[in-house]
């Protein structure tokens, strides 16, 4: 099995460089994915609601609140 190395070698220079390019576009997309923790500061915000509303109310009006 040959290398990437000697595919790429192969390859005329304008798609060699689309290769590069390739490449540097799926380091990043790899970076990114590590970058940030899930936010989760949004939970228990509808607590003072649980007695006047059932969860599907709640969701409702959360929705409408945003203004889906």
């Amino acid at each position: 099995m040959r290398t990437i190395e000697e595919l790429v070698k192969e390859l005329p220079p304008e798609l060699q460089q689309e290769v590069l390019d390739f490449a540097q576009f799926l380091l990043e997309k790899r970076g990114r994915k590590t970058g940030k923790t899930l936010r989760q500061d949004w939970a228990g915000a509808l607590r003072n609601y649980r007695d006047q509303y059932s969860s599907l109310e709640l969701q409702r009006k959360a929705l409408e609140w945003r203004g889906d």
